[in-house]
């Protein structure tokens, strides 16, 4: 080991370098007949035990630069490709999703974003990819015109496929802002600052709170969050209680997250609450209805239309029990 150093106060040694040696010639007759350089050298006895730690310190301080060195270069390339490992595993588990949905034949598209501050929502053929993972089948797709609208109220009847359309336009958004394709023939969508959702949640077990004091609290943490030009997702909120006090809270809130450029997408069974906005007229709100066949059929597809007062429960009923009871 070459080290070099320099003389300090009281002749203490600082500046502990690590020299490279010179080059010696390769061949070895030259190497024994090579004229030594001018050096003063001592030969510690084997066991001059003071000597050989002293010996030993001087040689740690010259390595210890280097081996800093090469430590912190090594946790650098070690983070790297630990980033690099997480952000492979992204587009690996995007190739296995098509991959999956190629086996399906479901449609894929690369989306069409434009800026935050514009209301575009339009697709063809949108799916709920999670449906479609489950049930490895395909599923209907829902085609949607909602540009240049703030509100979405999505109405129609039971095991109408509303929710299930909803988290498909929650999923839609976040895999293209992601940078992913999306599970559609085509999609375009404005960009927002933020997602979020408010669905329906059980009975608190706890029994710390009503099921209305929890949605409450959960809308009002969303509020403390949100900025303009985000999306918001609810699915069935405000029902846990009767129908005029949980429209009125709905109306309450909606109209001031619209005042704030909030887009929002509102599924809902509160016919007071989506027929109030229906028989405003905004031009800035659209109204969709699960389709229903006459004979009680659904057709998970989803229509332009004016608000019902039902639900169409007797259908469900007729299913489980019969027609004739």
């Amino acid at each position: 080991v070459l080290i070099s150093a320099e003389l300090g106060k009281g002749n203490k040694g600082t500046n502990y370098i690590l020299r490279k040696p010179k080059d010696r010639p390769q061949r070895w007759l030259k190497r024994i007949f090579a004229p030594k350089p001018l050096a003063y050298t001592f030969c510690l006895h084997p066991r001059d035990e003071s000597g050989a730690r002293a010996l030993a310190e001087l040689k740690d301080r010259g390595l210890n630069l280097v081996a800093n060195a090469l430590a912190q270069s090594t946790d650098h390339i070690l983070s790297f490709f630990t980033l690099l490992r997480t952000e492979l595993a992204f587009y690996i588990g995007c190739l296995n999703l098509y991959e999956h949905l190629a086996h399906l034949e479901e449609p894929v598209c690369f989306p069409l974003p434009v800026a935050p501050t514009e209301r575009r929502h339009s697709c063809q053929g949108l799916y709920d990819v999670c449906l479609a993972l489950t049930m490895r089948q395909k599923v209907v797709g829902n085609d949607v015109n909602a540009d240049n609208k703030d509100l979405v109220i999505i109405t129609g009847a039971n095991q109408g496929g509303k929710s299930t359309f909803l988290r498909s336009i929650g999923l839609a958004q976040l895999m293209m802002q992601c940078g992913m394709f999306v599970p559609a023939e085509s999609f375009c969508a404005n960009l927002c600052e933020g997602l979020f959702t408010h669905y329906r949640r059980e009975e608190d077990t706890t029994m710390k709170s009503g099921k209305l004091d929890e949605e409450l609290g959960r809308m009002s943490e969303i509020v403390d969050n949100i900025m303009p030009n985000s999306l918001l997702l609810f699915n069935e909120s405000f029902a846990a209680t009767n129908e005029r006090e949980g429209s009125e809270i709905a109306r309450q809130i909606v109209s001031a997250l619209l005042e704030k450029q909030i887009k929002i997408f509102f599924v809902t069974h509160l016919y007071e609450f989506a027929h109030g906005f229906y028989a405003q007229r905004m031009e800035n709100a659209i109204y969709l209805r699960a389709e229903r066949r006459a004979d009680g059929t659904r057709t998970f597809k989803f229509i332009e239309g004016e608000p019902l007062p039902t639900s169409y429960g007797e259908d469900l009923y007729t299913r489980i029990f019969g027609p004739d009871r």
